[in-house]
């Protein structure tokens, strides 16, 4: 189990450091909140335990179907580009916790659920580790699940804190320059999202 376990550490930790939607709407919530990344984090877990429920049951097949990618794709692409604008728009101005459309826990629930490239993740890497886990039991489960998400919330942490310490030093226009940034690129990931899905379904 123990080889398993470091297996899934590096696997896990090649998805999750690598450019996405998660880092960039992490770095900017995380330049007015340190610990964006952990609320972050526990809304990408929220979105996970159902579907590694799912998986355990043999339900995974299901994000395999191309018409479910393409629903994800267009849905995920929309609600990834307009949360670019939005961003590119605030310039950096203060995130507000209070409303649900500035949580960073919603933004890790809707960042998750709306990108296709994280359920194909799931439902072909994900699912391979999830049948090798169920060889240890629900303990095997359990720790892969554990390790997993830690890997996902170490990351998404350091993010947020080293955002917020550079954003302390180089002030405002840091904060400003930052937010075009990573909203431009969600903007990006949004329209090329949208563009795939329409150019797999030869509308383009």
């Amino acid at each position: 189990m123990t080889g398993f376990l470091i297996e899934t550490v590096i696997i896990s930790l090649s998805g999750v450091m690598a450019p996405g939607a998660l880092s960039a709407v992490t770095i900017h919530h995380g330049m007015r909140n340190s610990r964006a990344g952990v609320s972050v984090a526990i809304g990408h877990g929220i979105v996970e335990v159902p579907l590694l429920i799912l998986i355990y049951y043999g339900v995974g097949a299901l994000m395999q179907i191309s018409g479910f990618q393409v629903s994800i794709g267009i849905l995920g692409g929309v609600l990834m580009a307009w949360m670019g604008v939005t961003i590119v728009v605030s310039g950096g101005t203060v995130v507000s916790e209070g409303k649900l459309g500035d949580s960073s826990v919603w933004a890790g629930v809707m960042l998750s659920a709306g990108n296709p490239y994280f359920l194909i993740w799931w439902a072909t890497v994900g699912s391979s580790l999830v049948i090798r886990s169920v060889e240890y039991g629900l303990v095997g489960v359990l720790l892969f699940w554990i390790c997993h998400w830690m890997c996902d919330l170490v990351w998404l942490w350091l993010l947020a804190f080293f955002a917020n310490r550079a954003s302390a030093n180089f002030g405002g226009a840091f904060v400003r320059i930052t937010s075009l940034i990573s909203g431009s690129f969600l903007l990006i990931i949004g329209f090329r999202f949208i563009y795939q899905v329409l150019n797999t379904i030869n509308l383009l």
